[in-house]
């Protein structure tokens, strides 16, 4: 057996895998590890994902998706929508790839469209994923780096990339690297951190550089007291536009969206303007610069004026043949 889903057992037949290191196709598959026939590299299979890479300065987030619940179909269809641009029924049949999944909330949200999916991720939070997913036979997922997807180039129908990778050191290069993935005239969305006022930039650089110093449990009781306060009716509207703590309506996501923004080594925040020509540059046309989801005169006011803290820049676009 060589090339095909290591953790699907029936459903359509998916991408085959490729070296990382070398691009070579594997040549020996088992259970337990994969091998490339071109350079002999071999990769570890463990719960019957590939893992062609360790969580290393990403660690926080396989921690963070493996213990919270924060799944909810009704929001999470929702905001897969608003963040790509794509309706759910136009995802049947296409080969979709979720570059940088995390707990694979939006990669459940493609597989019950009836997508194929697959979703890469630098974490352990793969793990989560397959749990969530392991219902639906047309899924898989790898724990890969997203600059180095063991995937051969122009492979997909349509690619996203929700929030993910303003964590790299270095963004654009994780961003044309997904981008090398797309078909000419497949699709591709990526949502990335706004980039704030200075004084916003400067107070969430300095909080940052002792936040991300802090152990796990320590830092987590921290985003528990954010989580509270992201639940008190005037103080979420107005104190967390100073320092960042999620609003979100349910306890649990706000403690982990809190987490989500002070725990990761590296946050980089990008303006549309910025995405829109890397988009251009790796070869997309028909931009669509996405507006946020949630709608108010307010809440848009203060969103175009960048006061909105940890709100994103958020573009489609279409790879040219």
């Amino acid at each position: 057996m060589s090339g095909g889903p290591v953790n699907v057992s029936g459903g359509r037949p998916h991408l085959s895998l490729r070296c990382p290191a070398c691009g070579g196709a594997i040549g020996d598959e088992t259970e337990s590890s994969l091998t490339c026939g071109t350079c002999g590299a071999v990769w570890p299979v463990r719960d019957g994902i590939p893992r062609f890479v360790q969580s290393e300065h990403l660690e926080s987030f396989g921690l963070q998706w493996n213990k919270y619940e924060v799944a909810h179909d009704d929001e999470d269809r929702a905001t897969f929508q608003a963040k790509t641009g794509v309706t759910l029924d136009e995802l049947r049949g296409l080969r979709v790839l979720d570059a940088g999944c995390g707990g694979g909330r939006y990669s459940k949200v493609c597989g019950e469209a009836g997508a194929i999916v697959t979703g890469a991720d630098h974490t352990t939070a793969v793990e989560k994923a397959s749990r969530l997913c392991g219902h639906l036979l047309d899924v898989r997922f790898v724990q890969a780096d997203l600059k180095r997807l063991p995937f051969e180039p122009e492979s997909f129908d349509f690619v996203f990339s929700i929030g993910v990778m303003h964590h790299d050191a270095d963004t654009r290069a994780g961003f044309d690297a997904v981008a090398r993935m797309v078909k000419p005239g497949g699709r591709m969305a990526v949502w990335l951190y706004r980039r704030n006022q200075w004084w916003q930039e400067w107070l969430n650089n300095a909080v940052r550089r002792r936040t991300v110093r802090m152990p796990a449990a320590r830092l987590e009781k921290w985003c528990r007291f954010g989580a509270w306060l992201g639940g008190i009716p005037g103080v979420k509207q107005t104190f967390n536009k100073v320092l960042n703590f999620s609003a979100h309506p349910n306890h649990e996501n706000r403690v982990c969206d809190t987490f989500d923004w002070y725990a990761p080594r590296f946050q980089y925040h990008h303006t549309t303007d910025e995405l829109c020509a890397w988009f251009r540059e790796a070869g997309f046309d028909d931009l669509r610069v996405l507006p946020p989801e949630k709608t108010g005169r307010v809440y848009r006011w203060v969103y175009e004026q960048n006061l909105l803290i940890g709100s994103g820049v958020n573009v489609v676009g279409r790879r040219r043949l």
